[in-house]
């Protein structure tokens, strides 16, 4: 009972949350809200050549039961339709694994990708990927990807304009603690090269990149870190060499964040506006924010989607902008529900 309370009353206070937002809040709503699992997170959003919203996210009894699988939704004419489970951890053998955090990316030309981990944590998973030629109607049959190579680990690939694309990657859970890598394909995902982890710079355990596009070609990537700060890494030569990871003045209680280049040039993350006690493993997952800047150096918060207390927060953010010009974000919602915002960039 007091669970179902808690609910109804974070539910009440997103309300107020929409209709109280600054201009720039467009649309906001839960998908798949007659969800036969009990919990979800980690959601993926994407537009389809047609014009289309694709979005995915990982449901079951809860995080690392193996009941867990990968859902995808897709919207028609403006309307979600009901998810619908795509993939599994079932095992030729029989046994079965979790699932985890899902990727969607839609390159230049070729179909849609859906990359996913399966494993029983995140120290011994791996990467798998699936494809549709029909905005996600249908999926091929899942592969799994090649030794070392994980995939985007929760973020977005980008493809640069000589066709290369850039998967932001990372590992927890090894004897050097978490570390950040990419992964670089230049034949559409045929193969892969790993770049080499980055050095940690002043001791920052980091994973989940996303990566930003610099008009004077340089590359940047943004971390979640175990040391309360959003981190940044460079790379002056198409993602081939990164720097030594730095903190960024924002912070960061321990969990994921997204980013995108907008259309106009500026930057903009999602990310939760709270940090946490080095004593602490983890702080609030609430507020979840918007912050935008010009060069990915100096940040300035422009709006909150979230701010009240909710038990397990607003976290893992996913954020794309469609091709007219609109922002959209997917986050968890209180580990019960995935919810769809769309911002409009003009009036950030």
């Amino acid at each position: 009972m007091k669970s179902f309370v808690l609910v109804l009353l974070c539910l009440s206070l997103g309300f107020l949350r929409a209709a109280d937002a600054p201009s720039a809040y467009l649309k906001s709503e839960f998908l798949n809200e007659r969800a036969p699992y009990p919990s979800c997170h980690a959601s993926t959003i994407v537009e389809t050549p047609p014009g289309q919203l694709v979005a995915a996210w990982f449901g079951g009894t809860a995080e690392r039961n193996p009941d867990v699988g990968i859902w995808v939704a897709r919207q028609e004419n403006g309307r979600w339709l009901p998810a619908l489970e795509v993939a599994n951890g079932l095992q030729p053998s029989g046994s079965r694994f979790p699932t985890w955090n899902p990727v969607l990316f839609q390159p230049k030309s070729g179909p849609l990708y859906l990359f996913y981990k399966v494993g029983p944590s995140p120290s011994t998973w791996w990467g798998m990927v699936m494809t549709s030629t029909n905005s996600g109607k249908t999926w091929s049959a899942p592969r799994r990807l090649p030794d070392g190579i994980l995939g985007p680990i929760k973020n977005k690939p980008i493809e640069l304009a000589d066709g290369t694309w850039i998967s932001p990657s990372s590992t927890e859970g090894n004897k050097n603690g978490w570390l950040v890598h990419f992964e670089l394909s230049s034949d559409s995902g045929l193969t892969w090269t790993r770049i080499a982890e980055l050095r940690k710079g002043p001791n920052l355990d980091a994973i989940q990149p996303s990566v930003l596009i610099h008009a004077n070609a340089a590359l940047q990537a943004v971390c979640r870190t175990k040391q309360g700060v959003v981190a940044q890494t460079w790379s002056k030569d198409q993602g081939r060499t990164w720097s030594a990871l730095t903190a960024t003045d924002l912070p960061n209680p321990n969990s994921g964040t997204d980013a995108v280049t907008l259309a106009d040039g500026r930057q903009l993350l999602i990310y939760n506006h709270s940090g946490h006690r080095a004593t602490e493993a983890k702080g609030n997952r609430y507020p979840l924010d918007v912050a935008l800047s010009h060069d990915g150096i100096r940040w300035k918060h422009v709006l909150t989607l979230e701010s009240e207390p909710c038990s397990a927060g607003y976290s893992y953010p996913a954020v794309i902008q469609t091709r007219d010009g609109l922002i959209h974000v997917t986050y968890t919602w209180d580990r019960k529900m995935i919810k769809h915002v769309v911002l409009d960039p003009a009036r950030l």
